[in-house]
């Protein structure tokens, strides 16, 4: 099971994050994210992501940014993850170094992912007025269908250390990701609480 956990802001919870066991890593440069103090400049990021571990992957979370906007980001991270209405084109664009977000909930299909060219699909919960980051739980049938089409799924939405196990049992996704649920603040990770969640996560239930 793949962990990513989201919303880093400095260095001590990135590495904290990659001993205990952490995939992938990501920086938050929507503007949105400054309400949740969840935001880091590009620049702060590119600090972080030039001293950590190998084999960490570095994801870069954009709202509507242009293709060069993007294509910028790349020069230090791994891949971007697209919160917008970004089109199918746009993803093309990138050269498949793309997680397209999806809030995965009232009439959404999970087949009309697939028009997007990602290497995975993340799927959080559906909240009117946000593009993620709410603490609130998401859809797991809805993940579990998705799951079912064959493509990496990304399970996100009110992730906690307490449910994140059975959410990977239920929905057997490619992987999980959490921001605000191993918060002791916004923006601050609790470290012990992110130790849970990646143990928890990759620990399967008996």
């Amino acid at each position: 099971m793949r962990v990513k956990i989201c919303g880093i802001t400095n260095l001590e919870d990135a590495l904290v994050a990659c001993e205990a066991g952490a995939d992938a890593l990501g920086f938050n440069f929507a503007n949105e994210a400054k309400k949740k103090n969840r935001y880091i400049d590009p620049e702060a990021a590119q600090r972080i992501a030039e001293v950590l571990p190998p084999f960490v992957t570095t994801v870069a979370i954009c709202v509507n940014d242009s293709t060069t906007r993007i294509m910028e980001y790349l020069q230090f991270v791994d891949i971007v993850q697209l919160h917008g209405e970004e089109t199918p084109e746009q993803c093309a664009a990138l050269g498949g170094r793309v997680i397209k977000a999806f809030r995965a909930g009232g009439d959404f299909q999970p087949e009309s992912m697939l028009a997007y060219s990602a290497s995975a699909y993340l799927l959080d919960a559906h909240v009117a007025g946000a593009r993620g980051g709410t603490g609130t739980q998401g859809d797991w049938d809805v993940a579990r269908a998705a799951v079912a089409l064959k493509r990496p799924i990304i399970l996100a939405g009110g992730l906690t250390p307490e449910n994140v196990a059975e959410a990977v049992a239920y929905v057997r996704p490619y992987g999980v990701d959490t921001a605000g649920g191993v918060e002791s603040a916004p923006g601050i990770k609790d470290h012990e609480r992110t130790r849970d969640f990646i143990k928890n996560a990759k620990t399967p239930l008996s």
